[in-house]
């Protein structure tokens, strides 16, 4: 089987710097530094379709340009690459939700994946005028995806629950393929929907045997539903051709981070609700001298960013080892981000996946033979 790469289109700005933003911090002025325009966004998804990306993960919230409309036009300068597009299940109705999903497949053809986000955050929820609380939103995740996946099956729904309501719903022209489900989460009710709903449970980039401990709670509370499961990890990357050069990089970046920026991010991080965000910041504890948490998984990011605040930094051969470690645990899917993105896409690109491709573990999604040699355009 064939490893599965996404790469990331940065809606909130990119910059050789990190750019911040998520679960209730702001996005930082370096996002500036390029703007998210559709025309910037459609260069980096073309160099992720040549170079032999899957799809895109485009991210969710009032720190980014909406992920819908986003993609709906950079599919338009794309052919083949799928975007994993996330989205909250307390902003639209689940009926509307499955009939624009069935339109994004037939104008894209058949080009979305489904990143389902609950919200970790009740402040942000808030805002767009959902007042539940955290694990209310779980349970109405739950109403949401079996109504969804219902009226993809061409159902007629009747359904009155705790916080969904719904009566003789129905779609008139079904999505062909049906989108695929990602979804995560680790909290216990978020196991329990990833369980019932999800095709793909994604995790955020903690040390091996943390994943491995997760990945088998998952497989546990699938299998109590007569379902498995493949799995995804969600990483940035830093690879250059030696592990010096990488590691400058990170060192680069770290640099970057001033202490006032540091503060303020993680006293909002250590707020929030999302169980996710807490084990995230359980790995470094604001300490810069402690960022590397495992061999070549560097938890630096997560000093300014929300979310997925790890990466892997190192030479194209350790971070292809890496990526096999983690291969070794059951992960299958892997989506992926750094700084700026048009350049890293092709350090991973141009480095690593013919390295893969070489140890049987990777083959180009466009049938195109894999480079044989690191080509990389751009300097670090």
């Amino acid at each position: 089987m064939s490893l599965t790469f996404h790469w990331f289109l940065p809606t909130n700005g990119d910059s050789r710097h990190v750019v911040g933003g998520g679960h209730g911090t702001p996005a930082t002025a370096s996002g500036r530094d390029r703007p998210p325009t559709v025309g910037y966004l459609s260069q980096i998804a073309r160099a992720a379709e040549d170079l032999g990306f899957v799809g895109a993960l485009t991210p969710t919230g009032a720190w980014c340009e909406d992920a819908w409309l986003t993609t709906a036009m950079v599919s338009r300068h794309t052919e083949r690459l799928k975007f994993l597009v996330a989205f909250r299940p307390g902003f639209v109705s689940p009926t509307l939700a499955a009939q624009m999903a069935a339109t994004f497949q037939r104008q894209s053809g058949g080009r979305l994946l489904l990143n389902v986000v609950t919200g970790g955050e009740s402040r942000e929820q808030r805002a767009y005028g959902d007042f539940l609380d955290k694990d209310a939103r779980y349970r109405r995740t739950d109403e949401f995806l079996r109504i969804v996946r219902e009226l993809w099956q061409g159902k007629a729904v009747d359904l009155d629950g705790a916080h969904l309501r719904v009566a003789d719903a129905r779609l008139v022209r079904l999505p062909d393929p049906v989108p695929e489900v990602y979804f995560g989460g680790s909290s216990p009710l978020a196991g329990e929907v990833a369980a019932r709903h999800a095709d793909v449970y994604l995790t955020w980039g903690e040390p091996p045997a943390q994943v491995a401990g997760k990945l088998d709670w998952i497989r546990r509370l699938a299998a109590a539903e007569g379902r498995a499961l493949r799995f995804g990890i969600r990483l940035h990357v830093i690879t250059r051709d030696t592990s010096a050069q990488a590691w400058a990089e990170a060192d680069r970046l770290l640099a970057g981070f001033d202490p006032e920026t540091v503060r303020s991010v993680q006293a909002g991080l250590a707020r929030s609700e999302s169980e996710g965000q807490r084990r995230m910041l359980a790995l470094h504890g604001g300490d810069r001298a402690a960022l590397e948490i495992h061999p070549n998984l560097w938890a630096g990011i997560g000093l300014v960013r929300g979310g997925a605040g790890t990466a892997l930094v190192g030479s194209h051969e350790e971070v292809a080892d890496r990526i096999e470690e983690y291969h070794a645990l059951g992960i299958d899917e892997f989506v992926l981000s750094g700084y700026p993105h048009l350049e890293e896409a092709y350090w991973f690109g141009e480095g690593v996946l013919p390295r893969l491709a070489g140890r049987g573990l990777w083959r180009h999604p466009g049938d195109r033979p894999a480079r044989t040699s690191p080509q990389v355009p751009f300097a670090s």
